[in-house]
């Protein structure tokens, strides 16, 4: 059983008396928006932060939280801005922001080491985490992820792509186009991944056009090549061969810079391989984290 838990940013936790057996959980809240944070909670276990893709959140790991249960601690964070921290932007959400605000979230509970999970944008965040503090971070997984900016020609597509969800809305046509990006078409030809079709589908379609702020961050991020020989981390790179927003060219990248990295390619996944193929992906991360 795992906690949700709202953003640290701003707020102070709540003091209440708790019981013996969770004395070591930290505080929980619950509003009206429904769960934020992920915090399993167990102090004497190592701790994994598992950072989110844009249009995804803590959900996307609880595959991997329910497959490590009692063998670590998984604390998965919203970033500011996106599904129950959208008043938190008014203007764009940067890569450097998120950044700032995870590493916030560390001091807070007092972790002095930590593994990192980053999907997508979680592995912007995670290599300038990674990076910034290379002490912190002693293993480091990126899926789907890279560390350099988006091309121009992406800029201006993806970019008028963010002007159109915050016009419409997440319409049925724009979360087909959000699928796109965030699944292989060998997955969406499936017709039995109810999971997409059903789950994510449904879980796309109640994003919020406030979004948006957030995905400029994505859309205009900075490149981060230059940081990525600062890294110390153990390092697992998953590139999916069917990704399109982040190619694996973009993977190797990341494996010839990083001075510690190991490339695994997978035919079964593009964008997002936690969620296309955990039968897979779930058992590497996990042995590469122990």
């Amino acid at each position: 059983m795992f906690h949700y838990l709202q953003s640290y940013a701003d707020i102070d936790f709540i003091v209440r008396r708790l019981i013996p057996s969770e004395r070591d959980r930290l505080p929980w809240h619950e509003r009206s928006g429904g769960p934020v944070t992920i915090d399993t909670g167990e102090s004497q276990l190592s701790p994994v932060l598992c950072l989110h893709s844009l249009f995804l959140d803590p959900r996307s790991f609880e595959g991997l939280v329910a497959a490590g249960a009692g063998r670590f601690r998984f604390i998965a964070p919203e970033f500011p801005g996106q599904a129950g921290r959208l008043d938190e932007a008014d203007a764009t959400v940067t890569m450097d922001r998120c950044t700032d605000d995870v590493l916030a979230l560390v001091d807070r509970l007092g972790l002095a080491s930590v593994s990192a999970v980053g999907q997508s944008m979680g592995g912007d965040v995670a290599v300038r985490i990674a990076a910034r503090r290379p002490g912190l971070v002693d293993r480091l997984v990126l899926m789907g992820s890279s560390a350099g900016a988006e091309t121009p020609e992406n800029r201006e597509l993806f970019g008028a792509f963010v002007d159109r969800f915050e016009r419409e809305g997440f319409t049925p046509e724009v979360v087909d186009f959000v699928k796109g990006i965030l699944f292989a078409a060998t997955v969406l030809d499936d017709p039995g991944r109810t999971d997409i079709h059903e789950t994510w589908t449904r879980r796309l379609g109640e994003l919020s056009p406030r979004l948006a702020h957030a995905a400029r961050g994505v859309v205009e991020r900075e490149s981060a090549l230059d940081l990525l020989p600062r890294i110390t981390a153990r390092t697992l790179i998953i590139s999916g061969t069917q990704d399109h927003a982040r190619p694996p060219a973009w993977s190797d990248e990341m494996f010839d810079a990083i001075p510690d990295a190991e490339l695994w390619r997978i035919k079964t996944a593009g964008h997002s391989p936690c969620l296309e193929d955990p039968g897979a992906v779930l058992p590497r991360v996990l042995d590469f984290l122990a």
